[in-house]
C-alpha cells in the first residue's frame, strides 16, 4: 500500500495555503488547478496588481482598474481554490499554523510564502519620512495626487516654483526610476495644456544614482542610450552621487549639493518582506528567507518561499533577482513539488531560473531591450517589443484590453488618462504601504509599518511584520 501524501489519513486532501497574491503566489494558485489539494490564498488586499505597470498609474498614463483585477474573480472557476482577506501576523510552523489580523487560525498541510518585498531605504536620513515609494496602489494613487497637487499651487502661487515645488527627483537608476522619469517628463508635457497659466516649462524631473550609468545589470552601450535618451527627453541625470538626506522640500547629496524638490520618489531599490521576522525565519541578504536548492526552508519540509522574498540561489550561488519572471517561474516549480508530494511522490527538483532577457522603457518610441542570447534592441523595435509583453502578461482580457485602448488613445492624442487627484493626505496610512516593516527606537525600520503590529505592552518590542 502506498504511503499517504504528506503522512495524511487515506482519502485526506492535503490544505495548501498561499500567502500573497502577487505573480509568484498566484502563479503557484493557479498552476495547482487540477491537482488533488485545496489550496487558500491568503493576501492583505482582495486584488492582485500588476507591479511592472504601477509606475503608469502613477503618472497618470492608465488608471488603477487597469493594472488590478480581484483575486476571487482570477480564480473563480477554479474549484479547488478559495481566497481569505487578511494580514498574516504569526505563525507556528511546528503545529503548521497560521495567525491572521482577524483573530482566525488558519491550519495548513503546505505553506507557501509568497510576500513580495517593501521598500528599502538604506537608512537614509528622511527617506521614510519625506520619500514617496512605489511598491503598491496606494502609493501610485499618492504619487499621482502629490504631483498634481503641486501644479494646482503652482498656479495659484508661480513663486513655488522657484522653491522648487514643480521639480520631482527619482532617486534610482534602476528600471523604475528610469521609467519613472521618462514618463514624468511626458507627463509634464500633458499638465503645459492643463495649466497655461503655469510656466510648466521649469518642471523638472532629476534622476540620481550612485551608479556611472543608469540600468545595473544591462550592458554598457545600453545603459549609455538609456542616459542619453532620459537627456534628451528633458530629464537630468546625476550620476556618481547617492542621496544623503532627504528633506520636506529637497534632497542633499553626498557631494552637499542640495536639490530643491516639491517631490522624491524612491525608487532606490527593495528589501523582503518582513514577514520573515514575524515567524522566526533565517534571513540572508536583503531580508530574504534562507531556502534550499528546492524552495523549501530549512527544517520544515511542508514549508516553500518564492519570489521576493526567497533567498534562492543560481549555481553560481549569486541571489537570484527580485523581478517578476523569476517569481513567476518559482511559482509554477513549487506548484510541480506540491502536486508531487500529494501524490506521494518524489519531490526534491531543484529550481533553476530560465532567463528570459530584461527590458526597460523610456518612454514613447525609446526602449531597450536585451537576451541572454546577445540580442540587443533600441528605439521603436525595443519600445514595441516592451509594450507586447506587458500587455500579454496581465491578468485577465479585460485589462489586456483596457490597457491597450489607453495605450492606442496616448500614443495618438499626446494625452494622458486619469489626471484625478484622489487624496492629498501625506499621512502613513495613504502616502506608504501599509506593509513594511514596523518603527523600532532603533529607527524607522526597512520601509512603511502598519500600527495594528506593533505591540502596546510594556517594554515589548515592535514587531516586524507586514500584509501580504
Amino acid at each position: 500500500m502506498p504511503t499517504p501524501p504528506l503522512g495524511l489519513a487515506p482519502g485526506t486532501r492535503p490544505r495548501v495555503v498561499v500567502v500573497g497574491a502577487g505573480h509568484g503566489g498566484l502563479e503557484c494558485v493557479l498552476a495547482l488547478r487540477r491537482a488533488a489539494v485545496d489550496v487558500l490564498l491568503v493576501d492583505r488586499n482582495n486584488y492582485h496588481k500588476f507591479q511592472p505597470l504601477l509606475y503608469q498609474v502613477a503618472t497618470a498614463g492608465l488608471d488603477t482598474s487597469d493594472i488590478t483585477q480581484p483575486i476571487r474573480h482570477i480564480v473563480r472557476t477554479q474549484q479547488n481554490a478559495d481566497v481569505r482577506l487578511g494580514l498574516v501576523t504569526g505563525a507556528d510552523l511546528d503545529a503548521r499554523t497560521l495567525s491572521l489580523d482577524t483573530g482566525e487560525t488558519v491550519g495548513y498541510d503546505v505553506l507557501v510564502l509568497a510576500p513580495g518585498a517593501s521598500t528599502a531605504f538604506y537608512g537614509v536620513e528622511g527617506a521614510f519620512e519625506h520619500a514617496f515609494p512605489i511598491k503598491n496602489v496606494p502609493d501610485a494613487i499618492a504619487l499621482r495626487s502629490h504631483v498634481l497637487s503641486q501644479f494646482e499651487a503652482a498656479a495659484r502661487d508661480p513663486h513655488r516654483i522657484d522653491a522648487g515645488a514643480l521639480t520631482t527627483v527619482v532617486v534610482g537608476g534602476g528600471p523604475t526610476g528610469v521609467e519613472m522619469a521618462g514618463a514624468l517628463r511626458e507627463l509634464f508635457g500633458v499638465l503645459a495644456e492643463d495649466f497655461p497659466t503655469v510656466d510648466v516649462g521649469r518642471a523638472r524631473v532629476v534622476l540620481v544614482d550612485g551608479e556611472r550609468l543608469p540600468l545595473a545589470g544591462y550592458d554598457a552601450d545600453l545603459r549609455a542610450y538609456t542616459r542619453d535618451t532620459l537627456v534628451k527627453k528633458g530629464a537630468e541625470v546625476r550620476l556618481g552621487t547617492h542621496v544623503a538626506r532627504v528633506e520636506p522640500d529637497g534632497v542633499i547629496l553626498e557631494d552637499g549639493a542640495r536639490i530643491a524638490a516639491g517631490t522624491v520618489v524612491w525608487a532606490a531599490g527593495v528589501q523582503a518582506n518582513p514577514l520573515a521576522d514575524a515567524l522566526g525565519l533565517e534571513q540572508t541578504d536583503g531580508g530574504r528567507v534562507v531556502v534550499d536548492e528546492t524552495l523549501r526552508v530549512p527544517a520544515h519540509d511542508a514549508v516553500f518561499v518564492v519570489g521576493d522574498a526567497a533567498g534562492a540561489t543560481d549555481p553560481g550561488g549569486d541571489l537570484y533577482p527580485q523581478v517578476a519572471q523569476v517569481a513567476i517561474q518559482q511559482g509554477r516549480h513549487v506548484a510541480r513539488l506540491i502536486e508531487a508530494m500529494a501524490s506521494g511522490d518524489a519531490a526534491d527538483a531543484p529550481f533553476r531560473y530560465s532567463d528570459l532577457g530584461q527590458m526597460a522603457t523610456i518612454g514613447r518610441n525609446a526602449a531597450v531591450l536585451q537576451t541572454p542570447g546577445g540580442l540587443k534592441l533600441t528605439g521603436f523595435l525595443a519600445w514595441m517589443g516592451w509594450l507586447l509583453v506587458h500587455l500579454v502578461k496581465l491578468v485577465g482580457f479585460r485589462n489586456r484590453i483596457s490597457v491597450f485602448v489607453n495605450w492606442l488613445y496616448n500614443y495618438l492624442t499626446f494625452d494622458r488618462g486619469p489626471r484625478i487627484i484622489l487624496t492629498t493626505d501625506r499621512g502613513e496610512r495613504v502616502r506608504r504601504p501599509v506593509l513594511a516593516t514596523a518603527p523600532t527606537e532603533a529607527g524607522p525600520g526597512g520601509g512603511s509599518h502598519d500600527e495594528r503590529l506593533v505591540e502596546d505592552a510594556e517594554g515589548a518590542e515592535a514587531v516586524s511584520a507586514r500584509r501580504t
